[in-house]
């Protein structure tokens, strides 16, 4: 995203408008966001490694125009990636964003778009935080892809791969809140954006912190929860070569949520978690036990009344 200085174009006034909206986030190692053809950057100190996540918000696959608050939009389009960096248990330091816009996504839309992120970006866990640049396209429909550039100390990330048959599984927060929101936001009857259910899909918060907080234990594994407890568990559990035994009983759900939904409904954004026998979770953070690792392969779900197969059945982005 060149700097929109002496560009009298559509494109550069778009550009102008996004600067000035980001004016005074910066990051001590950011040294040149625009100007030129692409961002400079001073690489972290020695023993630091990078981490790089990209996500993008599609319109009609991840959003209705007429029912989504552009300013919520905003806060998920980089809700997304930072969920990737937390689940890494990483800092975020920049993010570049890239935008096709429909006519009807300019104007007050845009700059509302905009303002979600930047009040996420201001968010105290995401102290440094700054847009190094991107790209901006009109189209006959809305696109923003975002890519945040984060880092972590040398070989600590946390990845999925590395649960092991003992050890405990855990989840923060609850599941069940974004899907009923979603339903309730795409109801035929106006919505009350301050419902409970709504805020959660619409303003996720990225658990940035209690990633820092489970690889400084180190935790063994995580991921996070984007597409669904069912899909995700399923994926950590592929990627670590066993069986996750999940207690129905024990997953914490959102106010007014059920099980059955719950274990599929998308963009949560929460952790799911595990920690070797004889390590506790950290304190400060809402995390809840709810099952474990074992030898085998898949999800299984656990009701009180027998154990099925739980398959990767969440949030489809096709």
């Amino acid at each position: 995203m060149p700097t929109a200085a002496g560009d009298p174009s559509e494109e550069g006034r778009l550009i102008a408008e996004i600067e000035t909206l980001w004016e005074g986030r910066s990051n001590s190692g950011l040294i040149l966001a625009g100007g030129d053809d692409c961002a400079i950057v001073q690489p972290p100190a020695d023993g630091v490694e990078l981490l790089l996540a990209t996500d993008q918000i599609v319109e009609g696959r991840h959003f209705v125009p007429d029912k989504h608050p552009p300013s919520a939009l905003g806060r998920k389009a980089l809700a997304r990636s930072l969920s990737d960096i937390a689940a890494m248990g990483g800092r975020p330091l920049y993010f570049l964003q890239a935008l096709c816009l429909p006519q009807w996504a300019t104007g007050d839309w845009h700059r509302a778009f905009q303002r979600g992120m930047r009040e996420l970006a201001s968010n105290a866990g995401l102290a440094g935080l700054a847009l190094a640049g991107g790209d901006i396209s009109g189209g006959d429909s809305f696109v923003a892809s975002l890519t945040v550039v984060g880092c972590v100390e040398q070989g600590t990330a946390m990845r999925r791969s590395g649960a092991r048959p003992g050890d405990r599984v855990y989840l923060s927060g609850s599941v069940g809140g974004s899907a009923m929101g979603l339903e309730l936001l795409l109801g035929e009857a106006a919505s009350d954006l301050d419902h409970p259910a709504i805020r959660r899909h619409c303003e996720p918060l990225p658990q940035l912190e209690l990633g820092r907080a489970l690889r400084s234990l180190p935790a063994s594994a995580a991921i996070d929860l984007s597409d669904g407890l069912a899909t995700d568990a399923n994926r950590l559990a592929a990627a670590s070569g066993a069986a996750i035994l999940l207690d129905s009983s024990s997953v914490p759900l959102f106010a007014g949520a059920r099980i059955e939904n719950a274990v599929r409904s998308g963009e949560e954004y929460e952790l799911l978690f595990t920690l070797p026998p004889g390590s506790d979770p950290p304190q400060g953070f809402a995390t809840t036990e709810v099952g474990r690792v074992d030898f085998g392969t898949g999800v299984w779900l656990d009701t009180g009344l027998g154990r099925s197969r739980l398959g990767p059945e969440g949030f489809s982005h096709f």
